[in-house]
């Protein structure tokens, strides 16, 4: 697609999420609507995991569930690439061409570039669309191919920026799918993040631009999902301001509501 029908895209993008255009207000500086005394904000060592916050595995429960079910599914689809990237000519799945030039795009790219050319690149090659009209229900996860083939939402742009992001080199140490709970609207949503030089970038099918986590505001990160394993944060106050120093930790505030977050044992209601 060329540049000049990004605007369109990201429009279709923000509709399949339920999320205007207006909703990027939320990337910028936060507000003081946001912020709560400074004596409610505490000091949080970033951990390992995105957003600097510690989590707890878990074993099973709904989204633990969904997530074998799409590691069950890229299995039959890392197979079906791994033909087609041997025979091009040979390849009868167009979404598998399809994501295969796409990872191909992105190898020729370095450092930052390279997650930007995936996280742009999937946003204009899937068609938004919503689990209820393409399916009946409310949250179906899909894996690449078929997001590809017949559209998707948010969580199914992120499971395809996470497959694409591993195939184009990125370690897997450096990888997650990320749901957070949108505090002012009460939606959840799904990103991809992956780390680069020790900082979290978000991938995200609601804007082309990836944003370090620690400058998301409004936002409550519940669950965090690597290839082996589905954790939830044990501790997720809304995130509030940071120093300006970006060596300094995240400051979060102790106080914050704690709006709706799943129990561990089940799946969110809706990510998009």
């Amino acid at each position: 697609m060329a540049i000049s029908n990004y605007p369109r895209a990201l429009r279709a993008t923000f509709l399949a999420c339920g999320l205007s255009i207006s909703g990027l207000a939320w990337f910028g500086p936060a507000d003081a609507g946001t912020l709560l005394s400074p004596g409610a904000a505490v000091l949080v060592k970033k951990s390992t995991q995105p957003f600097g916050q510690p989590t707890a595995m878990l074993l099973d429960g709904g989204l633990h569930e969904k997530w074998q079910s799409v590691q069950r599914r890229l299995d039959d689809e890392m197979v079906q690439l791994a033909l087609c990237e041997g025979d091009r000519g040979g390849c009868v799945s167009p979404a598998a061409l399809q994501f295969l030039a796409i990872v191909d795009a992105a190898k020729l790219r370095e450092g930052r570039a390279r997650l930007g050319e995936i996280n742009r690149a999937v946003n204009l090659a899937v068609r938004p669309m919503s689990d209820l009209a393409q399916y009946g229900q409310l949250d179906v996860w899909a894996s690449p191919l078929a997001t590809l083939t017949r559209g998707g939402d948010c969580e199914d742009y992120a499971i395809a920026k996470f497959v694409a992001l591993r195939r184009a080199g990125i370690a897997p140490d450096d990888l997650r799918i990320v749901i957070m709970r949108d505090t002012v609207r009460g939606e959840d949503h799904a990103v991809a993040a992956a780390r680069l030089d020790g900082h979290w970038l978000t991938l995200d099918n609601r804007r082309m631009a990836m944003v370090e986590d620690s400058d998301i505001r409004n936002y409550r990160p519940t669950f965090v999902i690597d290839q082996h394993s589905v954790m939830r944060y044990t501790d997720a106050p809304l995130l509030t301001a940071a120093s300006g120093n970006p060596e300094a930790p995240v400051v979060i505030s102790a106080l914050a509501a704690p709006g709706v977050v799943t129990p561990a044992n089940q799946a969110p209601t809706k990510a998009d």
